[in-house]
């Protein structure tokens, strides 16, 4: 197994990590033409979701990188690299809505995540989805895997798909 930062997803992950820092921390030293505080607070939340979901993918890439970890949970990783992915960029328009200026490193940001999107696809794709764990809420077996909550262990339940010798993870 190569490592992580080896890895172009992860790579990917943290340069747009990078360039967020750096959409942040411009925009705090810009002026902005805020009307009141709850402007005010509503920008610095704003950031503070950018600078969140920033720190979510590639922890979460991290988390889901080894191979011991089964298809749901890897897949589970995969939703919440997603979902922070996408809210990057309604992140991003909200502070566009708030005057800042320098719209050319949104138009980065979002052609970092294009760029990132396509790497994501073809991880998944890597995905055994018959390396699993019943998920007893249905979410993540494979095709053709019937279960319910009543069905033997499920996650969270006698599963060892925590090595504790992998110092992958």
């Amino acid at each position: 197994m190569k490592d992580l930062e080896q890895m172009p997803l992860y790579n990917k992950a943290l340069e747009i990590q990078k360039l967020v820092n750096s959409i942040i921390e411009i925009t705090k030293a810009s002026e902005l033409k805020l009307k009141n505080e709850i402007e005010k607070a509503m920008l610095d939340e704003a950031l503070d979701y950018l600078m969140g979901n920033s720190l979510l993918i590639p922890a979460k890439i991290a988390e889901a990188y080894a191979d011991s970890m089964p298809y749901d949970i890897k897949m589970e990783n995969a939703v919440l690299i997603r979902k922070a992915a996408r809210e990057l960029l309604t992140d991003a328009r909200s502070v566009e809505t708030f005057g800042f200026k320098d719209v050319d490193y949104m138009d980065v940001l979002r052609t970092e995540i294009d760029g990132f999107r396509l790497l994501f696809i073809a991880w998944v794709k890597t995905f055994d989805p018959w390396d699993y764990i019943l998920d007893d809420w249905g979410l993540f077996n494979p095709p053709g895997i019937e279960g319910d909550a009543n069905d033997g262990p499920t996650l969270g339940e006698d599963h060892d798909y925590f090595d504790d010798d992998d110092d992958d993870f």
